[in-house]
């Protein structure tokens, strides 16, 4: 993936964490748009989200 654009599209969010930037879609719009610790930091959908998988891997 080095030098291109790559999207990826996951339901395990651990698939996305290094990504430069993670978009976070709801209703067909972008909801939230950002690195993963800018996300988590944001305390919104993509730190539910991610609270939610921790739980169920656990």
């Amino acid at each position: 993936m080095k030098g291109r654009t790559t999207m990826v599209i996951a339901h395990r969010l651990s698939t996305v964490q290094n990504a430069h930037q993670i978009a976070v879609v709801t209703d067909g719009r972008i909801a939230e748009l950002g690195t993963h610790l800018q996300l988590l930091a944001e305390k919104g959908k993509y730190d539910t989200l991610v609270g939610t998988q921790r739980l169920a891997f656990e």
